[in-house]
């Protein structure tokens, strides 16, 4: 399974209102682990930058005036996504400004059923807790120290780590005890069991373990995924 992850940094807040993408990260993930592999790119957008963007982003359009315009990278922005699943945080503003560059373009827009948006996966895991990038790397213990501004490279590193532990990546909370485990149950709401949300927690034995032969070639094939990837922890 190929996720990639992904952010950008524009010259303002509204695509509808001419803004233009001036920086694209992207982060490759296999089977929920960095690969190594990324797409960094900075682009001249042909336009101003708000002062405000200036100032969470630190790109001005000096730094920007050498740089190639969005037409002259999407060929090389859509081989490296292809067709695959994009994991972003709060995907419509990044997703409203490449379908505005790929409109330009006279591309295809890119669909939303291709998307994962972190923003509400974590709004939903924890209702009512701040849901920004830096308040879910407070929450995993993901250090993102060296982001004194936003970058979309680094952006998207950290939020690799963060969909990882969105999708239940340490499970700190998976406990087993006493040779049993919880099993959540529906009961009669109107018995003598019933609680405010009519399931109730019940003890049942845990099943043996079962082994499963790994085949030569499921091996094979860890071994290249192995060799693909950057510093991978099974080799330390």
């Amino acid at each position: 399974m190929r996720h990639l992850v992904l952010d950008t940094e524009t010259t303002g807040l509204s695509a509808t209102e001419g803004h233009r993408i001036i920086e694209i990260g992207a982060v490759e993930m296999v089977n929920l682990s960095v690969t190594g592999r990324s797409l960094h790119l900075y682009i001249n957008p042909e336009r101003d930058i708000d002062v405000s963007a200036q100032e969470i982003h630190g790109l001005s359009p000096e730094f920007l005036a050498d740089k190639p315009v969005f037409a002259d990278i999407l060929t090389k922005l859509i081989d490296f996504i292809k067709d695959d699943l994009l994991v972003i945080h709060n995907a419509p503003f990044d997703i409203g400004f490449l379908n505005a560059e790929f409109s330009r373009c006279g591309h295809p827009p890119l669909s939303m059923e291709r998307v994962i948006d972190t923003l509400p996966l974590a709004r939903q895991k924890y209702p009512g807790a701040q849901a920004s990038l830096d308040a879910l790397c407070r929450r995993f213990g993901v250090d993102n120290s060296h982001r004194d501004l936003h970058g979309a490279l680094i952006d998207a590193d950290l939020l690799a780590s963060v969909f990882v532990e969105l999708k239940g990546g340490r499970q700190p909370d998976l406990k087993l005890d006493g040779g049993t485990e919880n099993e959540l149950s529906e009961v009669n709401i109107s018995g003598e069991n019933k609680n405010l949300s009519g399931f109730i927690l019940r003890k049942r034995s845990v099943r043996p373990a079962r082994i499963f032969a790994v085949s030569d070639i499921e091996t094979a094939a860890h071994k290249d995924l192995l060799a693909r990837m950057h510093d991978p922890i099974w080799l330390r």
